[in-house]
C-alpha cells in the first residue's frame, strides 16, 4: 500500500485547482436564502466547490436528468460513493462512503432536512427506512475534515436529502409514469408561498410488480405511498427582528414482496431472476412517520440561529425465510446457498418445488418497532472587517430506540404451495428492547486570510447505550429471565480543513479529522476509531471543470456487525476487526463542448473512485470470514467509473449515463477471488429523453441497463441476487 499512498500524494500536489463559479454565494447572513433553505447543510453547487473538504451537491436539475427513483443510480455517479445494491430497485441500499461498512448504510450520517433520518441511528444503526428519492430536490454529500459538524459517524462522511421546498408563488407539479413489470409512479405536489405563509403538500406512489419470476407464480414488486406537507410562517419584511417557523409532516407507507433468498451459483447461471417457491411467504410492510418543526431567527444582522425539534417513528415486520430442518437441525439459509452439496437435503427442500414434510421452514416475523427524537440548536455569527469569518455553534440531544418483538413459524410446501403448519407466539424469538441517549456539541470556526480559507472543528458525543434482553420464553415481559448490559462512551472529534486559491483557476484543499462510529451496548466493544486524511485540488481550465481528491483512513479500531444483512447471525451486535488502512483517488471532470452555444449545450461529465482496503489485525468472525493481515475488506470494489453525456436544446433534452462497477470480494482475503467468492464487476447503460411540448408539459422517457445486462449485484444476504433487467417507461409532467 506504501507505493499507493505515494501515488495519492503525487496525484493530490500535481493537480492542484480552483473551481470558480459567478454565481453568488450562500451565506448564513442571507436571511432570504436560509428561508428557502434550512434543511441544507451546502444549499448550492457553489458551496460544495468551495468547501475546505470534499463535498458534492446534486441538483434538481441533476436529478430530474434520468428521474431516478432507485437512489442506487444517483448516488453512483458520485466518486467516493460505492454501492451495494439488493433488490434491483433501491428500496434498501447498501453505501459506503470511502471504505466505510456498507451493509445498511449502517456507518454513515443519513440526513432528510439536516435531521438524522435512520430509524435508530445511536442504538440500532442500520438503515431499514430509507427517503424514497422520487421526492427529492438535491442530495448532499459531505466528506472530508468539516464534517465534523454532522454525526455520530464521522469517518466517511454525511449525506443529506433535500426534500421539496415551498415554492415561492403558486405551483403545481403532477408527474405520471408508466414502464414494463407494472412499474408506476405518480406524484402530485402543489404549494404557494404570500408575505408570511407558505404552505407545500406531494403525494407519492411507487409500484411494480417486480422482474423476478417466483416458483409457482405471485408478485416479487412492492407498493408504497409517501405523504409529505409543510407550512411556514415568517415575519414581515420590515420586522425589526427577522423569524421564520417551518412545520414539517411525512407519512409513508409500504408493501415489498421481498426476501433474504437469493440463489445458487448454479441456479442464477440458468436464470438469475428466479425466486425459490421456499420464499413465497416472505414480504415486509413498514410505516414512516416525521414531525420536525424549524424555527430560525436573525436577532442581529450577523447572527442567525436555527432550531428544529423532530419525532421519526418507523415499525417494520420483514416476514422472510430464516432456516430449513430436514431433521439434520437448523441450516441457515446462507450457508444451504453456499454449500449446496453438503446442505443437499436443505438445498432440494428450498429449490426444487417439491412436497415437504411440515415444519421444514422456518419463516421468522422480524418484526421491530424504533423511535428516533430529539432537539437541535445551532448558531452561526459572522464576524469581522477586513478578516472575515463565520463561527456555527451547534447543540443537539437525542434519544431512540429499537423493540424487537419477534416470532419464527414453522412452514412447509402443500400442493406446490407453502402452507402454514406451526404458527408461533410472538415473542419467542428476539425479544429486547435497545436505547440511546446522546449529548452532542460542535463548533466549527471559518476564518478567511485572503487567499486562504481555514475551518478548525470540534465534536463532543456523549452517549449511553442500553440494553434489556427479556429473552424467548418471557413474551409477556415480566422480567423473569431479563438481562440487561450499558456501554457509555464519551469523545471529542476534532478536524480542520483549508482551502488555497492560488487564482481564479486553481485552488487546492486538505485536511485531517478523527473518524467515530458509536459502539453499541455491550461494554466490551470499542467504539470505532480513525485518523482521516485528504488532500485535493479544483481547476477550471478552458471550461474543463475538474476535482481530484486522495484520501487516507487509519483506522486504529474498525467495528464489524453481526447482520443477518451481511451474512452473520442477525444479532446486530458489534465487533472489534482492529487495525485497517483505507486509501483511494476520487476524480471528477466536466466540460460542455458547446459552451458558447446560446441554443444548444453537449456537456460531458467524467467522474472515477479507486478504492484499497487492508486489514492490519488477523481475526475471525461470521461476517468476514477468516481475516488475514494484508486483506482486504469485503464488498468495496476497487475501481467504479460514471460517464455522463448529453445533448440540451431548450425543447428537448438527452442523456446517457454509463457507469462500470468492478469486480467485489464477498469475504475477506487478498489476490485473485476465488468464484464462490466474487461478485463480478458490471457494465450498465442508462438513457434518458424530454420533450417540453410547451413550458407547462413535458414528455419523458427512461430506459435503465439498455444493453440487458444479467449481472449480479450481491452475495448478501443469502446467494447471488440479480441487478435490474431492461427497464423502461414513459411519462408525462405537467407544470401549472
Amino acid at each position: 500500500m506504501n507505493k499507493l499512498y505515494t501515488i495519492l500524494l503525487f496525484v493530490g500536489i500535481s493537480s492542484l485547482g480552483y473551481s470558480q463559479d459567478t454565481k453568488p454565494a450562500d451565506s448564513v447572513e442571507n436571511l432570504q436564502v436560509i428561508r428557502l433553505k434550512p434543511n441544507s447543510i451546502l444549499g448550492s453547487k457553489f458551496e460544495a466547490q468551495n468547501r475546505t473538504g470534499s463535498s458534492f451537491y446534486m441538483s434538481e436539475r441533476d436529478l430530474t436528468k434520468f428521474n431516478y427513483t432507485d437512489v442506487n443510480r444517483a448516488l453512483l455517479s458520485i466518486p467516493g460513493v460505492n454501492v451495494t445494491e439488493e433488490d434491483g430497485f433501491g428500496l434498501r441500499p447498501n453505501i459506503s462512503l470511502r471504505g466505510t461498512q456498507a451493509e445498511r448504510s449502517s456507518k454513515i450520517t443519513l440526513m432528510e432536512d439536516g435531521v438524522l433520518i435512520a430509524p435508530a441511528p445511536y442504538s440500532a444503526p442500520a438503515a431499514y427506512y430509507f427517503p424514497n428519492v422520487a421526492r427529492m430536490e438535491a442530495i448532499e454529500v459531505l466528506k472530508g475534515s468539516s464534517q465534523v459538524q454532522y454525526g455520530p459517524f464521522t469517518t466517511g462522511g454525511a449525506i443529506n436529502f433535500v426534500s421539496s421546498s415551498i415554492p415561492n408563488e403558486r405551483k403545481g407539479y403532477a408527474r405520471m409514469n408508466v414502464g414494463n413489470y407494472n412499474s408506476r409512479q405518480t406524484e402530485l405536489r402543489i404549494g404557494d408561498s404570500g408575505e408570511q405563509w407558505g404552505y407545500m403538500v406531494d403525494f407519492l406512489n411507487f409500484s411494480s410488480d417486480g422482474f423476478k419470476d417466483l416458483d409457482g407464480g405471485g408478485n416479487t414488486g412492492f407498493d408504497r405511498n409517501d405523504y409529505s406537507g409543510k407550512l411556514s410562517w415568517r415575519t414581515k419584511k420590515d420586522a425589526k427582528i427577522q423569524q421564520s417557523v417551518t412545520l414539517k409532516l411525512q407519512y409513508s407507507e409500504g408493501l415489498d414482496n421481498e426476501t433474504y433468498l437469493g440463489l445458487a451459483d448454479a441456479d442464477f447461471e440458468e436464470n438469475p431472476y428466479r425466486r425459490y417457491l421456499a420464499s413465497a411467504a416472505d414480504i415486509i410492510s413498514t410505516e414512516h412517520d416525521q414531525i420536525q418543526l424549524t424555527h430560525i431567527i436573525q436577532p442581529w444582522s450577523n447572527v442567525t440561529i436555527q432550531s428544529t425539534a423532530y419525532s421519526n417513528n418507523f415499525k417494520r415486520n420483514w416476514y422472510k425465510l430464516d432456516y430449513v430442518n430436514t431433521g439434520n437441525g437448523n441450516v441457515g439459509i446462507n450457508n444451504l446457498l453456499v454449500d449446496p452439496v453438503t446442505f443437499q437435503d436443505e438445498y432440494n427442500a428450498v429449490a426444487s418445488g417439491a412436497d415437504t414434510a411440515e415444519d421444514v421452514f422456518g419463516v421468522k416475523a422480524n418484526n421491530r418497532v424504533y423511535y428516533s427524537r430529539g432537539v437541535q440548536t445551532k448558531a452561526n455569527i459572522r464576524f469581522g472587517n477586513n478578516v472575515l469569518s463565520d463561527l456555527e455553534l451547534g447543540v443537539r440531544y437525542h434519544e431512540d430506540q429499537e423493540d424487537r418483538f419477534q416470532w419464527v413459524d414453522l412452514y412447509g410446501i402443500e400442493n406446490g404451495r407453502m402452507a402454514l403448519t406451526s404458527p408461533a407466539t410472538r415473542g419467542t424469538d428476539a425479544n429486547r428492547i435497545s436505547e440511546a441517549q446522546a449529548i452532542a456539541l460542535h463548533a466549527l470556526y471559518k476564518v478567511n486570510f485572503g487567499k486562504l480559507t481555514v475551518t478548525p472543528g470540534l465534536r463532543y458525543e456523549d452517549i449511553t447505550l442500553t440494553r434489556d434482553n427479556y429473552g424467548s420464553n418471557d413474551p409477556g415481559r415480566t422480567g423473569i429471565d431479563l438481562s440487561s448490559r450499558e456501554n457509555t462512551v464519551s469523545v471529542f472529534i476534532p478536524g480542520v480543513g483549508a482551502n488555497y486559491r492560488i487564482n481564479n483557476t486553481w485552488s487546492f484543499f486538505g485536511g485531517m479529522h478523527k473518524g467515530f462510529s458509536p459502539p453499541g451496548s455491550s461494554p466490551d466493544v470499542d467504539a470505532e476509531e480513525s485518523v482521516n486524511y485528504e488532500l485535493g485540488s479544483r481547476f477550471l481550465i478552458g471550461g474543463l471543470r475538474g476535482e481530484t481528491t486522495v484520501f487516507f483512513n487509519d483506522y486504529s479500531n474498525l467495528l464489524g456487525s453481526d447482520l443477518a444483512a451481511s451474512g452473520g447471525g442477525g444479532t446486530t451486535d458489534m465487533f472489534n476487526a482492529g487495525d485497517v488502512d483505507v486509501a483511494g483517488i476520487e476524480v471528477s471532470f466536466s466540460y460542455d463542448l458547446l459552451e458558447n452555444n446560446s441554443k444548444w449545450s453537449l456537456p460531458l461529465t467524467l467522474n472515477y473512485t479507486h478504492t484499497q482496503t487492508e486489514f492490519q489485525t488477523a481475526f475471525d468472525s461470521d461476517v468476514y470470514g477468516e481475516v488475514a493481515v494484508g486483506d482486504e475488506i469485503p464488498y468495496i470494489a476497487q475501481n467504479q467509473w460514471n460517464f455522463l453525456a448529453g445533448i440540451s436544446h431548450e425543447k428537448f433534452d438527452i442523456n446517457a449515463n454509463a457507469r462500470f462497477v468492478g469486480e467485489m470480494r464477498t469475504q475477506a482475503g487478498t489476490g485473485s477471488i476465488a468464484a464462490a467468492e466474487r461478485v463480478d464487476r458490471n457494465f450498465l447503460i442508462d438513457v434518458s429523453g424530454r420533450y417540453n411540448f410547451n413550458k407547462n408539459l413535458t414528455g419523458t422517457l427512461n430506459m435503465i441497463n439498455v444493453l440487458d445486462n444479467e449481472y449480479a449485484v450481491s452475495r448478501q444476504p443469502a446467494g447471488l441476487r440479480p441487478g435490474h433487467p431492461f427497464g423502461i417507461n414513459a411519462g408525462l409532467i405537467a407544470r401549472f
